[in-house]
């Protein structure tokens, strides 16, 4: 089943790119005594992802930080590299990139989505929420291929 409002987020490990190289952080590092906006992408690089849905959070970073927003991330079953250079290609340095390379915390999140037809195997469905101290307060799941309920200009709007 896939998480819902009012549901904690579970406790898992991402990768990020760090100064020295591929860092581990906890889920409980990224949430805890924060307010996140977390949107995940079905893929670094492909053309929704990168034409549609990451600039409108790079455009409005700082308009969904002075809406009281401590963390903007992005996540997507990908390696850290890949998210590291995607995020450099997107201009997005006011955005977490996360790598969730095994699909593990896909997968608590229950929000699989199998890419296989497509030669991907297991990705991220596209999806935004917002979290407060780690507890769900809004989620939006894209119900088909476009950019929509998970696009920044809705997200800001339950800010």
């Amino acid at each position: 089943m896939a998480i819902q409002v009012g549901d904690t987020i579970p406790q898992s490990t991402l990768k990020t790119m760090g100064a020295e190289g591929p860092t581990d952080v906890s889920t409980s590092d990224i949430f805890g005594g924060k307010k996140v906006l977390l949107f995940a992408v079905p893929g670094a690089f492909t053309p929704g992802c990168s034409i549609t849905h990451m600039p409108g959070y790079v455009v409005n970073a700082d308009k969904i930080k002075a809406a009281g927003v401590d963390t903007i991330a992005c996540m997507a079953v990908n390696d850290v590299f890949v998210m590291d250079a995607w995020g450099k290609a997107q201009n997005a340095e006011e955005i977490l990139m996360l790598a969730d390379g095994m699909a593990e915390f896909t997968a608590a999140l229950g929000l699989e989505l199998d890419a296989s037809a497509f030669g991907l195997g297991t990705r991220s469905q596209r999806f935004a929420l917002i979290a407060e101290d780690g507890v769900v307060t809004h989620i939006n799941v894209e119900p088909d291929t476009g950019v929509d309920v998970s696009a920044a200009e809705t997200m800001m709007s339950l800010l």
